[in-house]
């Protein structure tokens, strides 16, 4: 099915199911402890053994010798596979550093050998026996003297109107340098894989992924396989934020293990690998300026970064949202990714945004401070309904001042300090911050298949849930279009087995693989009309009805099963428009005036996302981004030794994820809107925008609170301590 222009008036605009709240269907299953993770699949294949992988203690060099007898001849060991016995295997597109063969190590906790035993307590025992000596070379791992060492950021993203010219006549500017730190996934299921490649052969993998399709052609290109030899499922998924967008070392040493020991292997990355042999986002430096008319109409950007990468990698890019988010003639914006020695960085939860707009939004507010304007205001002022760079593109649909003007309203802003410092509460120090969200509302093709078996309809796609609601929202549409109800559907996804999807990240997911269940429905109903010669049916009710028919869906294949397959190909008309979701959000905090403890008190998002698919997953979506939001702001930072180049901090008591104590209330309204030319379906994704901009709202509300503007994330207690007002400085001393 081709999606050539926008959708015109259709099934979903009179929906009975679709954009109605919808308790997730696979939540029995969580909630009971039996939905199916990846190391869990103990039912898959007999007789599992369990890899375990030992890691280079070195971030750059090279492996002299390697020991592994004493290894084999420990109790309960099957096999072990050292990088010095295989070539390097080659790399897929998306991995920057490769994930195991040869002697050269780029990184710290890079995989280096893998030990096979019956169980998980003989394979790490008998890892710690391998011995390893290396020739380590000087890395480089610092990203504050590689940003001072550098003469520009690179040559500019976009460079449009006279940037310079602007600031030299501009009544009021702003020029600031801003500092986000590198962050984790964290997620709470590590990433894990059983595979079954005992004979060399068909290689079976039970993985944590979230694009089956990338994971499958990655394997191939890794062992140099013919891609239809190798099957991959991965049907529940405890957590990805992008870190399981790509194939990662867990797979490539359970297959690894299998092919040595000739049975299935199941490995689990330790929670100190999840940091530093998986990805992470990288830590951002930021130049930002900003000028404006006595009117405070914006008239130039001047936005530059730094983020560190690995040789080949493309870092954390934080400047794009500049080049759209707000009005004014002039922009300029560069970013310059800067080649270090630290562990791999790439995709995490609105990648380029959450950093971003950490930073824009704190300029925001502190331009409007300059201009004595409300914040919100402010960002109404600088509206803008067409691409700043292209005034010819116009957003397909952009409703971002009624989120401003309805977020206002909602959580009383009217009722903020009017100047920092002014409201307390005992030893506490009241502060309210807003900031802007955006986000690119992308989409892929994704295909379906559906059969239909006496009147229920199983649907099949290689998309995957990672906890957004996946398998509810695709029951929903399927539900929907063929007019049975929500228990008449069954949903099997993440399975290679199935038509290739979208896959989940990016927030292209939810629009682009349910449009492509819808596209696999419409060709059931045309095969449907075929079979009974009619034109045009209508499917309500779970009746197909026409002009002299009036017939059960039950029974229009006699006991036969009917199967159909599609795919959602999106046209390039959308090349024509910017299509893109937009939110605001208000945070209360307090600011303790003695100790500059932060703490969030209640959190408002209003989305514009179009049309929302399912109010209690979308909602589930963006408190989820909002948490990781609040975590970015105050209390995640991977602490690098720039000694040793790894990230000191790499388990879940140092590094300091937000968790239910501290969140006592959060609120998310969507507006009602539908974007026509997103998808037939006119929704657009909504699980990146929620952490957009929460981080600058809170340091907004700090600053509100106490005076004390942070530029360097996390906001903890020790940046701003030196710097509160005099009652909380005086108490301490």
């Amino acid at each position: 099915m081709d999606f050539n222009q926008s959708a015109e008036d259709n099934l979903f605009d009179r929906a009975r199911i679709i954009g109605k709240p919808h308790v997730r269907i696979d939540g029995t299953l969580k909630v009971m402890g039996c939905a199916p993770y990846a190391y869990e699949r103990h039912d898959v294949a007999a007789d599992q053994l369990v890899g375990y992988p030992l890691c280079a203690t070195i971030a750059k060099g090279r492996i002299t010798h390697m020991d592994a007898s004493a290894a084999r001849a420990a109790p309960g060991v099957v096999s072990v596979v050292t990088t010095l016995e295989i070539e390097p295997l080659d790399r897929s597109e998306n991995n920057v550093a490769r994930l195991f063969g040869g002697d050269k190590i780029a990184h710290y906790h890079q995989a280096i050998a893998v030990v096979v035993a019956e169980t998980l307590e003989q394979a790490r025992s008998a890892a710690a026996l391998i011995d390893v000596s290396y020739q380590q070379e000087q890395g480089i791992f610092d990203l504050e003297a590689a940003w001072e060492k550098l003469d520009n950021t690179g040559e500019p993203l976009s460079d449009v109107g006279d940037v310079d010219a602007a600031f030299q006549t501009a009544a009021f500017t702003l020029d600031e340098v801003y500092r986000t730190a590198s962050q984790s996934h964290a997620m709470m299921e590590p990433h894990a894989s059983i595979v079954d490649w005992s004979d060399g052969g068909q290689m079976t993998v039970w993985t944590s992924n979230q694009m089956i399709e990338m994971n499958k052609q990655a394997l191939a290109t890794s062992f140099n396989l013919d891609p239809d030899t190798i099957r991959v499922e991965s049907p529940y998924i405890g957590g990805g934020f992008g870190g399981k967008l790509w194939l990662r070392a867990d797979a490539v040493l359970a297959a690894l293990g299998s092919r040595a020991s000739g049975r299935p292997v199941k490995l689990a990355l330790p929670r100190p690998l999840v940091f530093n042999n998986a990805t992470h986002r990288s830590g951002t430096i930021q130049r930002l300026r900003i000028a404006a008319d006595a009117q405070g109409k914006i008239i130039a950007f001047d936005h530059a970064a730094v983020s560190h990468t690995l040789p080949g990698g493309s870092g954390e890019n934080p400047v794009n949202q500049t080049r759209t988010f707000y009005a004014g003639a002039s922009r300029r914006v560069a970013h310059q990714p800067v080649e270090m020695d630290l562990p791999e960085s790439a995709d995490m939860r609105a990648p380029g945004e959450a950093s971003g707009l950490a930073v824009l939004e704190i300029a925001m507010d502190e331009m409007a401070q300059k201009l004595e304007m409300d914040p919100v205001e402010f960002r109404v002022l600088n509206d803008t309904q067409v691409d700043p760079e292209d005034p010819s593109k116009p957003f397909s649909d952009r409703h971002y001042v009624e989120c401003l003007r309805q977020g206002a309203a909602a959580f009383g802003w009217e009722a903020r300090n009017r100047s920092p410092g002014e409201k307390r509460e005992g030893e506490w120090l009241i502060g309210y911050g807003m900031a802007g969200a955006y986000r690119g509302a992308p989409t892929l093709d994704s295909g379906a298949r559906v059969r239909l078996q006496d009147g229920r309809l199983i649907v099949e796609t290689d998309m995957t849930d990672i906890g957004t609601g996946s398998y509810t929202i695709l029951a929903q549409t399927a539900a929907e279009t063929m007019g049975i109800e929500l228990d008449a559907v069954e949903v099997r996804l993440g399975n290679s087995a199935y038509p290739i999807s979208s896959g989940s990240g990016g927030q292209f997911g939810a629009t682009s693989s349910t449009a492509g269940v819808y596209a696999a429905c419409l060709a059931l109903q045309e095969q449907i009309a075929k079979r009974l010669g009619v034109e045009k049916p209508r499917f309500e009710n779970s009746r197909v009805l026409a002009v002299d028919t009036d017939l059960a869906l039950a029974d229009v294949a006699n006991g036969e099963e009917l199967v159909a397959e599609d795919t959602i190909h999106f046209g390039d008309f959308k090349d024509d428009m910017q299509i893109g979701t937009f939110g605001a959000h208000f945070i209360e905090v307090g600011v303790h005036a003695y100790t500059g403890e932060t703490r969030v008190r209640r959190m408002l998002a209003v989305c514009d996302a179009g049309r929302i698919l399912n109010p209690i997953t979308a909602r589930s979506q963006v408190l989820g981004g909002m948490t990781m939001g609040v975590g970015a702001a105050l209390s995640e930072g991977l602490t690098v030794d720039l000694e040793r180049g790894f990230f000191v901090n790499h388990d879940l008591a140092s590094y300091e994820v937000a968790v239910h104590a501290d969140i006592p209330e959060q609120e998310v309204m969507f507006l009602d809107t539908t974007d026509a030319a997103s998808s037939p379906l006119k929704a657009k994704g909504v699980g990146e925008l929620g952490i957009c901009g929460v981080a600058a709202a809170i340091a907004n509300a700090v600053y509100n609170a106490t005076g004390v503007r942070v530029r360097e994330y996390p906001i903890t207690l020790d940046r701003m301590i030196d710097q509160l007002p005099e009652a909380g400085r005086s108490a301490i001393l």
